[in-house]
């Protein structure tokens, strides 16, 4: 029977997510009126600032993940049901690094079957006595998303496993990522249930919600909200292969603070952003952060730390049990190395046990005095491949015990049975080496936990021999998991070398005991100081500083399904008034056009750059209209735009940003640069030449008055890289000439000093007031940042007497982003639509009145 929060599948195979359904809404405080929450902005919400202190304290948290951190089991007399935390679980534990009076709550999916009638007094008890929302998945679509979707698809990806054959997890199957979307939209529902969007945080846990972050900012888009990614992040060129790749980096996008484990996986995004998306990061005072649509996406790079307390406890625990002493009196006179792994595809036990066997091959004294105790915690998954893992562990490992144990001694044990958490600790405790094979993994606390293990707890309160003495410990660990950039005393291994791995494990029991005691308390340091605590409260922290101006700012959604997206803007930032332009043009006598050429009057992916007849008709209108002055303001170079414009005898055309210009009427060219000498390009030019070898796909382009280099068509990684090495290059070798080196959307260019945009602005206002005809209208458009020189002059002017008192200033911009103008259109269309509108209201050879 499908739970009662099971939605329309229909709506999502028609990119149309609605409006969701509400339903048992059992928090008074629960806001449920649909739409912009600009609408219910209160003064409270309206003052938060940059510079104000952290407000978590006064919020609530809602934390969502694919489970709950709850233990369900049934009554003793097998009706009811009995609810308890997961102490173990992260989720609980990075409470921790909140607020004691933040208020928390989780919402994620039960581990227990609870039947349909059943339900709803189960999510009654759960959020009157645990905080928790459960998510009902009906069985089939369960096994879909998690099994289907999430562990065949997802999982497999995002550990560097492609779909090459079917046999390797089957071919991409769009019906489960449309399972994967109904799920996700079940979590965003029973996350409405009881979210407050004015106060509270949301933080989305791993690749089992990527989704979920469209759902709820399509619904409320202010809405302060984190996602942090457990598992690794795939390079670009393995990521790109899944045919969602875009609907799943532009959900993500919706949040405003992605976190990740390693700065690499957090560079493997950021270049799937990149060559996707054209999204280029920015560092700033040491965040990292994604321009997207005027939002600021923050970047977090903070691995995930454990939980020192509870593992401390477990260890008491083991000392009262015996297990640590049994350990000891078991491999008493060994050296015992220790492996606790996930039978997974990617934990390489297999690969740790060869280099078990290489070790005793090539070093004898190892024999009968080393032991590697192999833990293995149950399968995640279930299929071949994982009987196809056991087969081989179990071959290998009898293969050992066979060449080189004897009566008395087996050099592998493999433990492959639910283990406590306190034999666990206990295990950690007696080995002298821990060992990690992983050949792929997001983090892996193995070794953390390890750590604490081998510390102890404090000397008053252990009696143990753990405790006593100095605490020593050694790691091997693989180079390809999160863990390992933070161990800097662990001996680093590729997995795949087992030669390489032997000669690790040997030499970690090898070193001296003051190497290994420095080498423990270095580790020890980091781990206890970036522990499970400090890794919540760093995220929360950047979270609330990436949401510290939500609610000064103006938003608005557009685009269908996956394609949807918020926009933000600085609340006098708005969409440009057709009506308010035609009703300034008709009563103005005085009046000045400024517009930008390509990505205004012409689309920038359109092959022919040369204008339609419908454009040199509306400007030809335009310019007959003797109360207009109308300029054509372009980085291209004059000779282009003469022939281009030449109908168009009444424009004023500024060519290569102003460094050439001719006034309506005119046949000569002015040159506007302060110095005529074009030495340094014999210095640029051959830089230049030098860097467009060298970068495939990159070329030069070669004005009168600049050289540009562009790299829109190289490797994105690469073609950045270089462009700031040219930049510093340039920089250097023209310090003493009068140019100015500048970077720009995939451009470097070189070009004189002094030569603006904003200069030709301010040369036409100052030459139509030495005319008595200073402009009581002014419109000027534009599309990149060589324009925003030209908005500021436009905007300062209207202050100035360069233009009337009472002129109407219209500066635009050419879709919605960060901008010195005031307004925006859409796109080109709009552009020329207003033209159009503005043309048919002008009276040709006119004369003010």
């Amino acid at each position: 029977m499908l739970s009662k929060s099971y939605s329309n599948l229909l709506d999502l195979l028609t990119g149309d997510f609605g409006t969701m359904k509400l339903e048992n809404k059992r928090l008074s405080r629960v806001m449920t009126v649909p739409g912009n929450v600009n609408e219910l902005e209160t003064e409270q919400t309206q003052s938060v600032s940059l510079d104000s202190p952290s407000t978590i304290t006064q919020d609530r948290m809602i934390i969502v993940a694919n489970q709950l951190p709850i233990v369900a089991s049934r009554g003793l007399d097998g009706t009811g049901w009995i609810f308890s935390y997961d102490e173990d679980s992260l989720l609980l534990q990075l409470r921790d690094g909140l607020s004691d009076d933040t208020e928390v709550f989780y919402v994620g999916s039960l581990l227990a079957d609870v039947d349909s009638s059943e339900q709803d007094s189960v999510s009654q008890i759960l959020l009157d006595s645990f905080k928790c929302v459960p998510t009902f998945l009906p069985a089939d679509l369960c096994d879909r998303y998690f099994n289907g979707f999430c562990k065949k698809h997802l999982w497999p990806l995002f550990h560097y496993m492609l779909p090459l054959s079917a046999g390797d997890g089957g071919r991409f199957d769009r019906s489960l990522w449309e399972d994967y979307v109904s799920v996700n939209r079940l979590f965003a529902e029973k996350v409405i249930e009881v979210l407050n969007p004015d106060e509270d945080y949301v933080w989305i846990h791993d690749y089992h919600l990527m989704a979920l972050p469209t759902f709820l900012r399509r619904r409320f888009h202010q809405l302060r909200m984190g996602f942090f990614l457990h598992s690794p992040f795939p390079s670009s060129e393995i990521y790109r292969t899944l045919p969602v790749r875009e609907e799943i980096i532009r959900s993500l996008l919706n949040a405003d603070l992605i976190g990740f484990h390693t700065f690499d996986y957090a560079r493997h995004f950021l270049s799937c952003c990149s060559r996707m998306l054209g999204l280029e990061y920015q560092s700033k005072r040491g965040y990292l952060g994604l321009e997207y649509n005027g939002r600021t996406i923050g970047i977090k790079i903070m691995p995930v730390g454990v939980h020192v307390g509870r593992i401390e406890l477990c260890i008491k625990h083991s000392e009262e049990e015996m297990k640590i002493a049994q350990l000891r009196q078991q491999f008493d006179g060994k050296s015992v190395l220790l492996g606790m792994d996930d039978l997974d595809l990617f934990q390489g036990i297999s690969l740790k046990l060869l280099a078990m066997e290489q070790m005793l091959k090539q070093h004898e004294t190892w024999r009968g005095r080393a032991v590697l105790v192999q833990i293995i915690n149950s399968a995640r998954s279930t299929g071949s491949d994982v009987q196809e893992m056991v087969s081989e562990i179990e071959e290998i490992s009898q293969r050992i015990n066979k060449e080189y144990g004897k009566p008395g001694y087996e050099p592998v044990v493999i433990i492959h049975r639910p283990v406590s958490a306190t034999e666990k600790m206990a295990y950690y405790t007696t080995a002298e080496c821990v060992v990690v094979t992983a050949v792929r993994d997001g983090l892996n606390l193995t070794p953390y936990e390890y750590i604490v293990c081998r510390e102890g707890i404090s000397r008053s309160e252990s009696s143990a021999d753990v405790a006593s003495g100095p605490r020593k410990s050694m790691i091997v660990v693989s180079e390809f998991i999160g863990c390992s950039p933070s161990l800097s005393g662990a001996i680093r291994v590729n997995p795949w070398n087992v030669e390489a791995t032997a000669e690790a494990m040997s030499a970690a029991i090898s070193i001296g005991n003051s190497e290994k005691q420095l080498r423990h308390e270095k580790h020890y340091r980091y781990v206890s100081s970036h522990n499970v605590g400090y890794w919540a409260r760093s995220f929360v922290q950047d979270l609330e500083r990436s949401c510290s101006d939500h609610f000064r700012r103006n938003y608005w959604g557009t685009g269908l399904g996956f394609g949807f997206r918020v926009f933000s803007i600085d609340p006098n930032f708005k969409k440009l008034s057709f009506d308010a332009v035609e009703s300034a043009y008709k009563v103005s006598q005085s009046r000045a056009i400024l517009f930008d050429y390509d990505g205004t009057l012409m689309p920038k992916n359109c092959m022919s750059k040369r204008p339609s007849q419908e454009v040199i008709s509306t400007l030809v209108t335009l310019c007959a209209d003797s109360r207009n002055t109308i300029f054509v303001v372009s980085g291209r170079g004059k000779d282009s735009l003469s022939d281009w414009f030449s109908p168009c005898k009444k424009l004023g055309i500024a060519a290569e940003h102003g460094y050439f210009l001719r006034w309506p009427e005119k046949e000569n060219w002015e040159i506007c640069g302060h110095s005529t000498e074009f030495g340094w390009m014999q210095i640029t030019e051959p830089v230049m030449k030098h860097y467009t070898e060298a970068t495939d796909g990159s070329y030069m382009e070669c004005k009168e008055s600049a050289l540009v280099w562009h790299h829109q068509d190289a490797h994105c990684d690469f073609g950045s890289t270089q462009a700031k090495e040219m930049l510093d290059h340039l920089e250097s070798v023209l310090t003493n000439e009068p140019v100015v080196v500048k970077k720009g959307q995939f451009i470097v260019e070189v070009k004189p000093q002094g030569i603006t945009k904003g200069m030709v602005a301010e040369k036409v206002f100052k030459s139509m007031e030495e005319k008595g005809k200073r402009a009581d209208f002014v419109l000027c458009i534009g599309d990149d940042r060589s324009d925003e020189d030209m908005f500021e002059t436009v905007e300062n002017a209207a202050s100035t007497e360069l233009l009337s008192a009472k002129a109407a200033v219209f500066a635009c911009t050419v879709e919605q982003k960060p901008s010195k103008a005031h307004f925006f259109v859409n796109d080109t269309d709009e552009v020329r639509l207003i033209l159009d509108s503005l043309a048919n209201l002008s009276h040709p050879s006119s004369s003010a009145s």
